[in-house]
């Protein structure tokens, strides 16, 4: 297969690497010149996922256009970048085209998914998507991964898994593509407030509680929304937010972790210097729960936190002086 990847990212630079490594030609487009440039020069991505050579069947380039020719086209953008330069790509590519997003969050001005921002952009195209628990390094480190590709299309979805599937890349294939992103995207969030626990010097207690309730909230939206509540409690559900909330290979924990510990958005982000989705998803989560009359407290509280200056201390206490109530009255299909 030839395949472009849009985005040379950590994501996308791991998945070059195991595309190419899998036997594919693999174009890797950046949309920096100079970032470009050092790819080809070290074949290596050493500001974002150093360590790791880049096989030589990956070719680099800025040019977008060329990368409407391949069989399947993986978009692996931040999500403010996704409607903006899939958008530009449009005019280039055929009707029918397969397009994979592996990107994880949501669009703040529309609320919409990032599936749905490229089935507006590219109406003709047969759109999926992959998530589940996959940390960059690990899979360029060819650790054993398991994700799930969701599609309306069984064959496509079944096309997708053919093609990522190696000895330590396993895919499952799914049909609830709205389930699978929402996922993927709002446990982010729940991350960023495990990462802030951490910094408080809060416990194992605490982020299980935020783990577990998280989930609940999330899949409250998600049903709300119209994804099957099933879909949260697998692997681009609870198992993204497990591997998300723990390891220290997740920039949102890590970006919670010291806003815990005293430091503003703003400074966390030029201390990281990579895009913290879990931030950018926030706001998208809170006026979606808000439109759909979802009840969402710890994202509401992570909101106040983020956009409104609360102390993470004050937010923690008013999680836990809520009202009392039975545990199931907040179940899974309950809105």
């Amino acid at each position: 297969m030839t395949i472009s990847i849009i985005g040379s990212g950590s994501w996308g630079t791991a998945i070059a690497i195991m595309l190419a490594e899998n036997g594919h030609n693999v174009r890797l487009w950046s949309y920096s010149q100079t970032e470009c440039e050092s790819l080809v020069t070290h074949k290596e991505n050493r500001q974002f996922l150093p360590g790791f050579k880049i096989p030589i069947n990956v070719e680099h380039t800025t040019d977008l256009p060329s990368c409407a020719l391949a069989d399947v086209i993986v978009c692996a953008l931040p999500s403010f970048a996704v409607r903006t330069t899939m958008g530009q790509l449009a005019a280039f590519v055929k009707d029918g085209q397969v397009i994979l997003n592996i990107s994880k969050g949501l669009e703040n001005d529309s609320l919409l998914t990032l599936s749905a921002v490229l089935h507006e952009e590219l109406p003709n195209c047969d759109i999926a998507v992959m998530s589940g628990p996959s940390h960059a390094e690990e899979v360029a480190n060819k650790i054993p991964t398991t994700n799930v590709v969701a599609s309306e299309n069984k064959d496509t979805a079944q096309f997708i898994q053919d093609v990522f599937m190696n000895p330590y890349f396993r895919v499952y294939t799914h049909a609830d593509v709205l389930g699978v992103e929402l996922g993927g995207s709002l446990k982010n969030v729940i991350a960023l407030c495990a990462g802030i626990s951490d910094g408080l010097g809060f416990g194992d207690n605490t982020k299980a509680a935020l783990m577990t309730r998280g989930i609940y909230e999330i899949t409250r939206l998600g049903v709300a929304m119209g994804a099957n509540a099933e879909t949260f409690g697998g692997l681009s559900g609870i198992g993204d937010l497990i591997v998300t909330c723990t390891s220290m290979h997740s920039r949102n924990r890590r970006a919670g972790i010291l806003i815990g510990q005293g430091k503003t958005p703003d400074q966390v982000r030029e201390e990281i210097k990579m895009v913290i989705e879990g931030i950018n998803t926030c706001k998208a989560a809170k006026f979606l729960a808000d439109k759909m009359g979802v009840e969402m407290p710890i994202i509401s509280q992570a909101y106040s936190v983020l956009f409104e200056n609360k102390p993470p201390r004050e937010a923690t206490l008013s999680l836990m002086n809520r009202d009392k109530r039975h545990e199931s009255e907040a179940g899974f299909l309950m809105v």
